[in-house]
């Protein structure tokens, strides 16, 4: 159960509140390229990515989104570092919020600047807080903590809501698990701000899938987070994948096919992760909210498959298909997969 937070409003979609956790991504195309940055936008869209985030470093940049955001049908937030004027400009051109860490925008003038533009055209705000950025008396006096990154995080606030601006949302990050699931969690504790949450510079598609899988996965298992972001070394396809698994495995959405497939053993007879991979490798583009169980065995894979919506059970060169925990019947090996696709397509 996610803990309750204030709800905020980002282009078209709610977020906090009773709302949804939602998945976004960053592109990594060069912002200036409309065509590219639409393709891989769209791309991102049809694998569930519900905001967008897109680097505005320059004027050349801000003056590209309105280009872009006519083309996309999710949210647009603008990525902005050390001109509070981009901002400012990327939020006149259509973005629905605006990306900044107030530390490295010139100053709280600046920041109150961008909050105050935001707050008279109706957008929102992401305050970044990154364990490598802390200001330099914090991190002298407690050092790269938890409650460092806090403490940054509270510093700011306090003047965004002297200005009476609260559409906006919070992210505390740092590349260490522990410290980011601590900062957050104290966060959480001290108000009702909604959170974006993640593992930031998690590494690559193996380690980072393992360290998000780990950070994001306990802060949503605590009822954390509002919206978050994997961040992979990797195509934004990628981080997608993996967003949308940690969420499932978590019980909070479900999107596609979910497979369950048993490890190996000396019981196995059948090329079990040949077939557990090629299931997953065809269920990948599949809408259906469904359970697909690949089982090695008849020691567990008839209760396991009794779980699942459909399943398959191997044996020595063949297997047996399952739906709804009936058996269905018995596949030679090599028409498995198939037999699968066809059980589920036939719905």
């Amino acid at each position: 159960m996610l803990k309750h937070t204030r709800e905020i409003t980002i282009g078209s979609v709610k977020l906090g509140g009773d709302n949804p956790v939602l998945v976004q991504s960053m592109t990594n195309t060069d912002t200036r390229d409309v065509q590219a940055t639409v393709a891989q936008i769209l791309r991102l869209q049809q694998r569930g990515c519900e905001l967008i985030r897109s680097s505005v470093p320059d004027e050349a940049s801000a003056a590209a989104l309105p280009d872009i955001i006519r083309q996309i049908n999710i949210p647009l937030i603008a990525d902005i570092h050390f001109d509070y004027r981009l901002a400012i400009a990327a939020m006149k051109n259509g973005a629905a919020a605006v990306r900044i860490n107030p530390g490295n925008v010139g100053g709280k003038e600046k920041a109150l600047e961008v909050i105050c533009a935001a707050k008279d055209m109706g957008k929102a705000i992401r305050i970044g807080v990154n364990g490598g950025s802390l200001e330099a008396d914090i991190l002298k006096k407690q050092g790269r903590t938890a409650k460092a990154l806090v403490d940054s995080a509270m510093r700011q606030l306090e003047y965004i809501e002297a200005t009476g601006f609260t559409n906006y949302k919070v992210s505390l990050k740092a590349s260490s698990v522990p410290l980011t699931v601590e900062a957050c969690t104290l966060f959480a504790e001290q108000c009702d701000i909604p959170q974006h949450i993640g593992v930031t510079e998690a590494g690559t598609v193996f380690s980072g899938t393992v360290k998000s899988a780990m950070g994001i996965g306990a802060l949503l298992l605590k009822g954390i987070g509002s919206t978050l972001r994997v961040s992979l070394t990797a195509a934004p396809e990628e981080e997608l994948r993996v967003a949308w698994a940690i969420l499932q495995a978590a019980g909070l959405r479900k999107r596609g096919a979910e497979v369950i497939s048993c490890p190996t053993c000396a019981r196995t007879d059948i090329d079990i992760i040949s077939l557990a991979e090629a299931v997953e490798a065809r269920l990948a583009e599949s809408d259906k909210q469904i359970t697909v169980a690949v089982m090695g065995c008849v020691v567990n894979g008839p209760g396991e498959a009794t779980e699942a919506d459909y399943g398959i059970a191997g044996g020595k060169g063949v297997g047996l298909l399952f739906k709804k925990g009936q058996i269905i019947k018995k596949v030679a090996e090599n028409e498995l997969i198939n037999e699968l696709m066809a059980m589920i397509e036939a719905e």
